[in-house]
């Protein structure tokens, strides 16, 4: 990969609370205050989003507006894979994070005999299906489409065919089939579950590292481990959910949850995962100006985000370094 691109996604279909979609222009503001030049600094594409269907009648109660998600889906996932086949790291921007299924996708589609590893920063497990799920908030269901695991053994819902028409053709975009193998994604504090989804969790024996070993063991050793992990996987994608910060510091995000991390140990974990030769992508999600004050969301989360991309940044240098000869020749050429 010879350079980074910025991939921003204003949908929030998948939100229960509205506001995500401004998201991305909280983080330009905070870069602008904080006397950055970042959103200058590389080539952006936006993809189209569907925002507008909010405002009809949602028909599918156990997956809302899931045939505009599905839309959406479809261009996230063909702009992520043709980012990958030009060469460049896609840096996903995103609204709510159901649109992360479609990021996994498009991974999978530029590289369909590779296996990915997933590492899932958020307070939150975003493991349930339209048949596991209290809200119908399609941003809890990103990895049950990676998976493509329905949880039926928890199932509470009874799901009508359309919304399964939809479903299905979610599970099979980019490639048919599963994404994802439960034993090649990894969680990083996660604390707000339902039984639903303790219960694959624990069926699959998903790791989720809590803050107190964060705090314990340190950024570095926690990186470690989970590439210890997902030693068996060819490539990695890194999912940063803004409410993984304690709410302390996360009031600007529609879900957040006490007891998470505080800005340097989220910069730290960032950096120390991202110093991976392996990793392909990164996503930063659920930034939601509207719930804050002052912006402060949007700049802690512009903190993390300079510095996470600066370690991309290294790495893709050192990568064209250690790829070239002694006169400049790709290695191997």
């Amino acid at each position: 990969m010879r350079r980074i691109k910025l991939l921003e996604v204003r949908s929030e279909l998948g939100a229960g609370t509205r506001g995500s979609s401004l998201g991305i222009d909280a983080l330009r503001i905070a870069c602008l205050n904080q006397g950055s030049d970042y959103f200058r600094q590389f080539n952006a594409v936006v993809v189209p989003d569907q925002n507008q269907a909010l405002f009809d009648e949602n028909q599918f109660p156990f997956a809302k507006h899931i045939d505009a998600v599905y839309t959406v889906q479809k261009a996230i996932a063909s702009t992520v894979e043709q980012t990958l086949r030009f060469g460049e790291f896609p840096l996903v921007l995103a609204a709510d994070h159901s649109n992360a299924a479609a990021t996994i996708a498009g991974i999978k589609a530029a590289y369909p005999h590779k296996t990915l590893g997933v590492v899932w920063i958020d307070a939150h497990a975003d493991i349930h299906s339209p048949y596991t799920t209290p809200s119908g908030n399609m941003h809890g269901m990103p990895l049950a489409l990676a998976l493509n695991d329905d949880n039926l053994p928890c199932q509470r819902n009874q799901v009508p065919p359309e919304t399964e028409f939809f479903w299905r053709r979610l599970q099979n975009l980019g490639e048919p089939g599963p994404k994802l193998l439960p034993e090649h994604l990894t969680y990083v504090v996660v604390r707000d579950t339902e039984a639903e989804e303790n219960a694959i969790i624990q069926r699959h024996g998903i790791k989720n590292f809590t803050l107190e070993e964060v705090t314990e063991k340190g950024a570095h050793q926690v990186a470690r481990e989970i590439y210890e992990r997902l030693r068996f996987c060819d490539m990695v994608y890194i999912s940063f959910d803004v409410d993984s910060l304690d709410s302390r510091f996360s009031k600007g995000t529609g879900t957040p949850v006490r007891a998470g991390l505080d800005v340097p140990q989220a910069t730290g974990l960032c950096q120390a995962l991202l110093d991976n030769e392996r990793v392909v992508c990164f996503e930063m999600v659920e930034i939601n100006p509207t719930l804050d004050s002052e912006n402060t969301m949007a700049q802690n989360a512009f903190t993390i985000l300079e510095a996470a991309t600066e370690t991309i940044q290294e790495r893709l240098r050192v990568d064209a370094v250690t790829s070239r000869g002694p006169r400049g020749e790709v290695a191997g050429g």
